[in-house]
């Protein structure tokens, strides 16, 4: 029997695996997951590093060259001559010319860039306008282009999912690429079996603006050094936005000029196509050995640790994925890891339907253990905030001051914490961990402590070694409520302006949860009654915290605070007070720069 129901579980959850699998491969062909395979691609070229094409360049008809040569686009051909004549006379490898010229201008305009291109010689002019046999008129036609030995290539890119330029093809519309022209010229053209279908794929060097690039207007100036162009394969092209010749890439946000990308296929090609697709049988293995693996794990195991293990088979192969891709080769991603999550959950579902007859009573235990570890978990977490309010209460009993502080503190740094942005738990850890702000004067004699006068200079530095004492207590915890009181507790005493203590922390190395604190507890400091002060009125609060906008405090923290005051709770206000002064205590108002805190 045993052995029955070993083989009809394997059988179920084997099948769900190749179930998986399938529909997987079905929703690729449906079209379900162009989105995420593309990203997947993008995310693989942006996480490559950039290498250097030293064999490359762009000439970029840029804005600089509009704000240099005061011209409208397009240019007057005899520009572009000088260009050709410039790039010819450095010693250009090749010239590839990104500009479509199949309209006459000028007689002298025409004549100066063919007799420029013919002076040159194996200049490769691009067109986007072919009939159906690949002819062109680009200059004319074929038979002037023959005479003066240059070549037209087409500079038609497809378009992958969502616009992404990332192939290029070995012909369009009968005419060769111009990248494929451009490799022939200098190099060989990569035989048309070895493109995939949709086009080769352009190995970009990296984010746009990774290939060298002068201004058309520098280079046609002189101001361009012969060594920036001698050997190389120079790309002439258009790069200002407002030509409309970019284009996005799957190599970051950053869209790409028509020239750069047109570079990088050329030297693709000549590096006889370098980044490759895999074959579909291979990516049909694999999606089916990734929608399998939950199910074999399964089996050996059970099916919450094929859960588990799911997402780092997952990591996994996302690694294998960047280092094939770093090393030429594009593996599916998208396809493989939905098999991956189907499978796993066809073999967690299998699992559980054939051995749920004899798994009912392990589910009452376990829904029973669950419930008595959430008990326990909301036990110990009712103790740890009871133990914090008590800790803090006995830190404030030390310095007479009124208990209300406390959650008042808690309160503003809460509702500021929200006003911040921060999430409603992140904001109420806020609140419990601001509670410890002071727990280090456990630490500060009770003869500087409750002194009601000022600090002497040996007296105030005792009592700033509060902070690094609660630091000091409160560290080292993994409670997330405990972390935050501990950066609460060591830098609420810091200032925006680095004049602070303990560590004379400045700006944002302050952490947000000090910052925040500085501000609520010297707000309730000041609008509360205290043994060495009296109430300042809210409106003197408010003028000394505008005061110390940038000095004292954050400047972001105080606007945002005193944007809130008018819709917080009166009692934050106008705080009762539980304090008596202590016999003899000054009554001078508070000062904020020797300010000891409640």
């Amino acid at each position: 029997m045993r052995t029955g129901r070993s083989r009809s579980r394997a059988t179920a959850v084997i099948a769900a695996g190749v179930v998986a699998a399938c529909a997987a491969v079905a929703a690729d062909l449906v079209g379900l997951l162009p989105g995420l395979e593309q990203e997947s691609i993008s995310q693989r070229f942006e996480r490559r590093a950039a290498s250097p094409a030293p064999n490359l360049l762009v000439v970029a008809v840029d804005d600089k060259t509009f704000s240099d040569m005061h011209l409208q686009w397009p240019f007057a051909r005899r520009f572009h001559a000088r260009a050709i004549d410039q790039l010819r006379r450095y010693g250009a490898r090749a010239i590839v010319y990104d500009v479509q010229f199949t309209e006459q201008t000028t007689a002298r305009d025409d004549n100066a860039l063919i007799t420029a291109i013919d002076r040159a010689h194996d200049v490769i002019l691009a067109t986007a306008e072919t009939d159906e046999h690949g002819r062109t008129n680009v200059l004319g036609g074929a038979a002037l282009l023959t005479s003066i030995g240059a070549r037209v290539g087409a500079s038609n890119l497809p378009e992958g999912p969502g616009g992404v330029v990332q192939r290029f093809a070995p012909a369009h519309a009968g005419l060769p690429t111009l990248a494929t022209v451009a490799a022939a010229a200098v190099h060989r053209t990569p035989p048309k079996s070895s493109f995939e279908d949709g086009g080769a794929w352009i190995d970009f060097h990296g984010p746009a603006g990774t290939i060298d690039t002068v201004s058309f207007s520098d280079l046609v100036a002189g101001r361009v050094a012969p060594a920036q162009v001698r050997g190389r394969i120079v790309v002439v092209g258009a790069t200002s936005p407002t030509l409309q010749d970019v284009n996005p890439t799957p190599t970051g946000e950053r869209l790409m000029s028509g020239p750069e990308i047109e570079a990088n296929a050329i030297d693709s090609a000549i590096r006889g196509l370098p980044l490759r697709g895999t074959a579909t049988w291979i990516a049909l293995l694999i999606t089916l050995g990734l929608g399998l693996m939950p199910a074999l794990i399964g089996l050996r195991l059970r099916a919450l640790v094929a859960a588990l293990a799911a997402p780092v088979i997952a990591v996994a192969f996302l690694l294998v994925s960047q280092y094939a891709f770093e090393h030429g080769r594009i593996l599916p991603v998208a396809v493989p890891l939905f098999a991956l999550s189907l499978g796993t959950m066809s073999a967690t579902v299998g699992g559980y339907v054939i051995e749920h007859w004899r798994r009912g009573r392990d589910a009452q235990r376990s829904e029973k253990l669950e419930l008595a570890v959430s008990d326990r978990t909301s036990e110990l977490r009712d103790t740890q905030l009871e133990i914090i309010h008590r800790l803090a209460a006995a830190t404030e009993s030390r310095d007479q001051a009124t208990g209300l502080h406390l959650e008042r503190i808690g309160r503003l740094c809460e509702r500021l914490g929200l006003a911040m942005g921060m999430t409603p738990p992140d904001a109420e850890t806020l609140r419990n961990a601001s509670l410890l702000h002071d727990v280090g004067k456990i630490g500060v004699p009770d003869a500087i402590l409750l002194q009601p006068g000022a600090l002497s200079a040996a007296d105030r530095e005792l009592m700033q070694r509060h902070t690094a004492i609660g630091a000091r207590l409160l560290g080292g915890s993994r409670s997330p409520v405990m972390r935050v009181a501990e950066e609460i507790a060591r830098t609420h005493h810091e200032r925006w302006d680095g004049a602070g203590y303990p560590q004379r922390l400045t700006g944002e190395a302050i952490p947000l949860a000090g910052r925040i604190c500085a501000v609520c507890d010297v707000f309730d400091a000041l609008i509360s009654e205290r043994p060495y002060k009296q109430a300042w009125p809210l409106e003197r609060v408010l003028a000394e915290l505008r005061h110390e906008r940038g000095l004292h405090f954050d400047p972001a923290v105080t606007d945002i605070f005193l944007a809130i005051v008018d819709d917080l709770d009166p009692a934050l206000l106008s705080p009762t007070t539980a304090a008596r002064p202590l016999p003899g205590a000054s009554q001078r108002p508070l000062d904020i720069g020797d300010f000891r805190g409640p």
